[in-house]
């Protein structure tokens, strides 16, 4: 068993709290690129799991969020993973640890950030729930602050521990 963690960091201009948009009747779909450990084969799509859909592992009484068995070497492997209730913050410029991966024969390569993410007008309490980070940045502005928003410099990580 290898844990990975997403982990994330942005210069947030007016805002606060960035997280991914991740409920049970809108789950966010953590979408990665994956590499088998035992052939070392990379999955030829990117692959998507959200934290509240399970799975059957074949031959085991257990249950993940991804299951996956590799075309090149027919080996099943297994992902679970959960959110760590963090979030990115104003005047943090340090990386924060977003989702917590228990990997079983597969490593997390790359994140790519599809889906919505959701944060919170730092003097005004605005919400915005639907950010979009796939162009590594965002701008918008706030109607009661009277001031443009934005993150930029969006930068993703899946470091193992």
């Amino acid at each position: 068993m290898v844990f990975f963690y997403l982990k994330g960091k942005a210069e947030l201009a007016n805002v606060t709290d960035l997280v991914p948009v991740n409920t049970p009747e809108d789950p966010f779909e953590f979408q990665f690129t994956v590499t088998c450990t035992k052939c070392r084969e990379q999955h030829n799509k990117p692959v998507t799991i959200n934290t509240f859909e399970q799975y059957e592992i074949s031959g085991s009484r257990g249950e993940a969020s991804f299951v996956y068995r590799c075309k090149e070497c027919k080996s099943e492997h297994s992902a679970s993973i959960k959110t760590t209730g963090n979030a990115l913050v104003a005047d943090n410029k340090d990386w924060v640890r977003i989702l917590e991966i228990d990997a079983r024969g597969v490593d997390f390569n790359e994140f790519i950030p599809e889906g919505k993410f959701a944060c919170v007008g730092a003097e005004s309490g605005t919400k915005f729930n639907e950010v979009d980070l796939s162009d590594n940045e965002w701008f918008d502005y706030d109607e009661k602050s009277g001031e443009e928003v934005s993150i930029t410099d969006v930068q993703w990580s899946v470091a193992r521990n």
